[in-house]
């Protein structure tokens, strides 16, 4: 089972874990990244990171290699995350966060839950002066998450801008959320976490034992599947 979710813009700072490790294909985003925050002006960075706050320019205007580092599911704080409530969870549902979930990143590109990161700015959508991004991302991640998805049930909780880092080639399922009739983005983050606390706090291993879970406040509208998607349509009360 893998679970596949989107960041967050909200970070908590600090951290006690190890210093950052680097995976072949972060190594360059990661290295320009630095190479950026670290040559520009405060006035500069402060439209960069959209940032109006000099004082909370400087704070991102160091290196991060040095910087303490959380597991990227306590780092993320944003409506997704807060749902899961990661530090709240059992022992054994920690686990199941830490082996099935894969969390994308505008400049990562893409994490396992325990990967440890340090606080970091970079806005979603946003582009290094010198790379592309969102073009890197697409040829570098196919074969490494090609190999980790394979043979996998997969659940796709990701926000549409992911999608453009990695195209799914193996039947998976994703899920869209109504309120009165409309597609919602605020209740979906928030759904969406607590589908993944669900599975985690279950131990599900498959998307049919998901699908036999009552989840609260939701109520099933449709089931509909196009080539080796299928999206389930829930209706929030």
């Amino acid at each position: 089972m893998k679970i596949l979710l989107a960041p967050a813009e909200t970070k908590k700072d600090g951290g006690n874990q190890t210093p950052l490790q680097l995976k072949e294909f972060q190594i360059k985003p990661i290295s320009l990244y630095e190479d950026y925050v670290t040559s520009r002006s405060q006035e500069e960075l402060s439209t960069w990171f959209g940032l109006k706050k000099l004082t909370e320019v400087q704070k991102y205007q160091t290196t991060i290699q040095d910087k303490p580092t959380l597991k990227a599911i306590q780092r993320y704080t944003g409506v997704a995350y807060e749902a899961i409530g990661y530090e709240k969870l059992t022992i054994q549902a920690k686990n199941y966060c830490d082996k099935n979930i894969l969390i994308f990143s505008n400049l990562f590109g893409v994490l396992k839950a325990d990967d440890c990161i340090p606080n970091y700015k970079f806005k979603q959508g946003q582009i290094l002066p010198t790379l592309d991004t969102i073009k890197y991302f697409k040829e570098c991640l196919k074969p490494y998450l090609d190999e980790i998805l394979k043979d996998q049930e997969i659940l796709d909780l990701r926000a549409g801008f992911y999608d453009k880092f990695y195209k799914i080639p193996y039947p998976y399922i994703t899920m869209k959320f109504l309120k009165d009739g409309k597609v919602v983005s605020h209740w979906a983050k928030h759904y969406r976490g607590e589908i993944v606390k669900i599975m985690a706090k279950n131990n599900i291993s498959s998307l049919g034992e998901l699908m036999n879970f009552n989840i609260s406040n939701l109520s099933l509208v449709e089931i509909q599947k196009q080539k080796n998607k299928t999206t389930i349509i829930y209706n929030i009360k």
